[in-house]
């Protein structure tokens, strides 16, 4: 029986000790003692002294045991979901401090009470109350239907608390850097305030500015709008640069033996730009010349302005030049053999030798004629014009000069010329 008795009273180990509060601060038994947040013991008893004090024994574990002096014991609370769950937080004192003996007792000095938020509210007054009323009924209706979000926002607190303890402490780490840079801030700022004047027009044309901008609310829309069209044709544009780069890379690599070939090249041509750009300068100044009416541009532009007045002024030569175009585009594709015929004869017309242009003529003898044998007997001049061509007058333009090894002459223009392509020399 004493064996059994030990292992359920005092098998587990550890000490009790007592905590001396002002008020229990709604503690009750079983209530976890903690220690960093992790579970080291129990309250199992709560009694109230003679000078109305609450005496609050607990049991640590053994794992923790002996407590030193310079131990502090605080109530908390966990959350505001509920009143029952508190617990004692113990902030163990030094190894090195005197051991405390089991059951020995930590005044009220070395405890601390919880504070309710009824006892913080009760410190306000009825106006700062009110106001802080009117400030929660606010944030009520200011989160109402976005708890979810606000929810999801929350998680991004303490990374960000982290992050901010952290500038902080590297902020202030050195000290002599961040005087100093607190000191050259004085002076930055001394220097802005005496050119206040300088500060209110730059604000002053700052203001008109986004004024200016903010008139034009909705080009600026568009414009955002059809930013991620064009961020989208940008992305794809530069994920087809790297195969652009190659092509380059291997037309560069293809072109690199003639680069030498290129160079005299180009050195040769030099010449011939430098003759060029006089030409070239005039041409362009027969286009494009500063001031009105002075070039074929103007002359161009003038064009449906003369058409018009024509047509207006003189509607009878209109139609009749209209009416004309039948006819005068039958002699168009004859240009070049009436050109050939006027210039200089036998040029445009006729065979090529190897001495250049020749005419080809065909004699006439009407006293002879060729017979059997090669002998020549005598004719009549009915039998000399026999050998003549007559009655050729559909002849296609180019049909005058021997066909060209290509095709392209006689011209027929696909069929649409009304001639006979048959009728050649």
């Amino acid at each position: 029986m004493l064996i059994i008795a030990f292992l359920v009273l005092g098998g587990s180990g550890g000490s009790n000790y007592q905590l001396v509060f002002p008020e229990a601060g709604q503690l009750v038994r079983g209530d976890q003692v903690q220690v960093g947040g992790v579970p080291v013991g129990s309250i199992t008893n709560i009694v109230l002294t003679k000078d109305f004090k609450a005496r609050i024994t607990i049991h640590i574990d053994s794992s923790l045991t002996p407590l030193h002096e310079g131990t502090v014991a605080q109530v908390r609370v966990p959350s505001l979901s509920s009143v029952a769950n508190r617990y004692i937080a113990l902030s163990p004192g030094p190894n090195n401090n005197r051991a405390l003996a089991a059951g020995a007792t930590l005044p009220a000095s070395a405890t601390r009470e919880v504070v309710d938020l009824d006892q913080l509210f009760n410190a306000l007054n009825p106006k700062t109350r009110k106001g802080l009323a009117q400030f929660l009924q606010g944030s009520a209706e200011q989160y109402a239907g976005a708890g979810r979000d606000l929810g999801l926002s929350t998680e991004y607190f303490p990374p960000a608390l982290s992050a901010s303890d952290h500038f902080f402490s590297e902020l202030v780490r050195d000290q002599p850097i961040f005087t100093s840079f607190l000191v050259e801030t004085a002076k930055a700022v001394t220097t802005i305030g005496a050119r206040g004047q300088q500060l209110s027009s730059l604000i002053e044309n700052a203001n008109t500015t986004f004024g200016a901008i903010g008139s034009q609310q909705t080009q600026l829309a568009q414009g955002l709008k059809q930013l991620p069209v064009t961020l989208r044709q940008g992305n794809r544009t530069f994920a087809e640069l790297p195969s652009t780069f190659r092509a380059l890379k291997q037309l560069v690599d293809t072109s690199r033996p003639t680069t030498k070939s290129l160079t005299t090249l180009l050195e040769r041509l030099r010449p011939l730009v430098n003759t060029a750009t006089p030409a070239v300068h005039n041409f362009n100044q027969a286009f494009n010349r500063t001031g009105p009416n002075n070039d074929l541009t103007d002359l161009i532009r003038a064009l449906p302005a003369l058409a018009k007045t024509l047509t207006t002024s003189a509607p009878s030569s209109v139609t009749a030049l209209q009416e004309s175009v039948p006819i005068t585009a039958f002699f168009g594709p004859y240009a070049p053999d009436l050109s050939g015929t006027l210039r200089t004869f036998g040029q445009s017309g006729a065979y090529y030798d190897a001495n250049g242009h020749y005419a080809r003529l065909t004699p006439v003898l009407p006293d002879f004629k060729i017979g059997e044998n090669n002998t020549l007997t005598p004719a009549n001049p009915q039998q000399a014009l026999e050998t003549l061509k007559s009655g050729r007058l559909r002849r296609c333009p180019g049909g005058a000069t021997q066909p060209a090894g290509d095709g392209s002459s006689p011209f027929v223009d696909n069929g649409l010329l009304t001639c006979d392509p048959l009728a050649a020399p």
